[in-house]
């Protein structure tokens, strides 16, 4: 369809801490943005929580401050799209505050998370396509049923982070299909609540909690004369239901059609390969549905780009500041020419698909090595991650060939290229930064008309930046060391295990 001159779409991406607003015109180029980082709170071991206030407040800074480095009329602005990371768990009261807000980084629930698959996994997997795990929406509210009964008593709507931003800016209570079947909370392939598959969870009762579910595609509500004021926004513009923001960044990155792939070197690894019909095997992560005939198969966990953001924080930047820590990361990391005695790093900081005990670690460090080794070790760790979790993908008969690779990762200078050698397989990286907003506006864009499908949407609105051909001596040199990989990681088991125990012992 033709555009009218002058029309914009408002992506906001919420991650586990940093809020984006990000303005584009309907040719998806970027035309301003500003992004604020919140604070994660741990008041217990395991435990990683947000306040869902200081989520608003951000995002209406965001938005605000967006629109005006624009320096456009907010009337221009045709609708909102936001999209935001998966599971966790956010819960209001009656009223609307907030009453607990958990991040997907979360494992306090990973004791429930394996109680659960050993007496309900293959139930819940024939229903929903998941079985448990700690961050899964629907264990933590198992576990604060069971161990804080105080606020699931309280509790009237259940939301995923990117609903806390969509309610505020509407006053609407509800969600769509990608996060709903994402989190493991409807049937799937047809994305519906189901009685049954609550109860396997021991949720018999939560049901009223399920917020109303809409296509993502969806106008849920309208800008609210009160968002209105808080965010520069025009009242009455529409706002969509938005999506999981593994799905909005595939299509950010210009992923939409079946058998084409997605990476997203973000918080999590993500690999994924979008079909018609959902792949049913027990061994995939997820499966995530967002329209009739549209689903992405999902490998998964947080075992990404976390690593060298805690790397920063911890270890260069020491809380102090830094002008370019990441630069400066990439510049070490290049100084370093890759040799089989280099060491390795796993990549668990934050626990491992594989079970939640693993634990990071570097390893087969020697006084020859420098920072540089750290940080190519932990590069490389990171990929290895990504390559097991692509080689379940293959393993249930999903094709994984070239891929689109996006996420803070793609910036590096290096990391796509260590993924084409790792992978064996051609990367591209997308010309947008911002490819989980850009995602959330093409889906605005297909709500309000601005094109036909999401494939014209993706062909319109996303571009290739950049292409990386796997180099033969490269692909040869780590496939050597992801064996290695492997091999160490298995040693590490029974001694994570052990360290389990014991942790778990001294709590009771």
């Amino acid at each position: 369809m033709a555009a009218e001159a002058g029309e914009y779409l408002l992506g906001l991406d919420a991650g586990n801490t940093i809020i984006k607003a990000v303005l584009f015109d309907l040719e998806g180029r970027q035309v301003a943005m500003h992004a604020l980082d919140g604070q994660s709170a741990t008041p217990a071991p395991g435990h990683v929580e947000r306040d869902l206030d200081e989520l608003w407040r951000n995002a209406g800074t965001a938005i605000s401050t967006c629109i005006a480095r624009a320096g456009i009329d907010p009337g221009q602005i045709v609708a909102v799209g936001c999209a935001g990371h998966g599971n966790g768990l956010y819960l209001l009261d009656a009223g609307g505050a907030p009453l607990v807000g958990i991040q997907s980084l979360d494992s306090r629930a990973a004791d429930l998370a394996a109680e659960l698959a050993a007496t309900s996994g293959d139930a819940l997997h024939a229903l929903c396509l998941q079985k448990p795990w700690p961050s899964q929406t629907p264990v933590l509210l198992a576990w604060i049923k069971r161990h804080r009964p105080d606020i699931y008593d309280r509790a009237r709507t259940l939301l995923l982070c990117k609903d806390v931003l969509t309610y505020k800016l509407t006053g609407e209570r509800v969600s769509e299909y990608s996060d709903m079947s994402g989190c493991g909370l409807t049937r799937m392939p047809d994305c519906a609540y189901d009685d049954a598959l609550l109860a396997l969870y021991g949720l018999e009762d939560a049901r009223p909690l399920l917020p109303r579910l809409i296509d993502p595609a969806e106008i849920a509500g309208r800008i609210t004369p009160e968002a209105a004021a808080v965010t520069g926004l025009a009242a009455g513009t529409p706002v969509i239901g938005g999506y999981f923001d593994v799905v909005s960044s595939a299509m950010g990155s210009g992923v939409v059609a079946p058998g084409e792939a997605s990476i997203i070197a973000g918080t999590w690894s993500i690999n994924q390969v979008f079909s018609e019909t959902p792949v049913v095997d027990d061994s995939v992560f997820m499966v995530a549905g967002f329209g009739p005939g549209r689903f992405v198969n999902i490998e998964s966990s947080a075992t990404s780009a976390a690593n060298l953001e805690w790397y920063v924080r911890e270890l260069v930047e020491r809380g102090g500041h830094h002008d370019d820590p990441f630069g400066l990361c990439n510049d070490r990391l290049g100084s370093v020419t890759p040799a089989r005695d280099d060491p390795f790093f796993h990549p668990f900081l934050y626990g491992s698909g594989q079970g939640a005990d693993y634990r990071a670690g570097f390893f087969g460090l020697a006084g020859w090595h420098g920072e540089g080794h750290l940080l190519r070790a932990l590069f490389e760790g990171v990929t290895f991650e990504h390559l097991r979790h692509i080689e379940v993908l293959r393993a249930a008969g999903v094709a994984f060939g070239n891929a689109v690779l996006s996420g803070g990762g793609s910036r590096s200078p290096h990391w796509p290229q260590i993924f084409a050698d790792v992978l064996g397989v051609p990367i591209s990286v997308a010309e947008a930064r911002e490819t989980g907003a850009l995602g959330a506006a093409i889906g605005a864009a297909l709500a309000t008309g601005r094109v036909d499908s999401y494939e014209e949407g993706v062909a319109r609105m996303t571009r290739i930046r950049q292409g990386y051909e796997p180099r033969t001596e490269m692909t040869a040199h780590y496939a050597e060391r992801y064996q290695a990989y492997q091999a160490l990681a298995e040693a590490m088991c029974s001694f994570w295990q052990r360290q389990h125990a014991a942790r778990a012992s001294a709590r009771h």
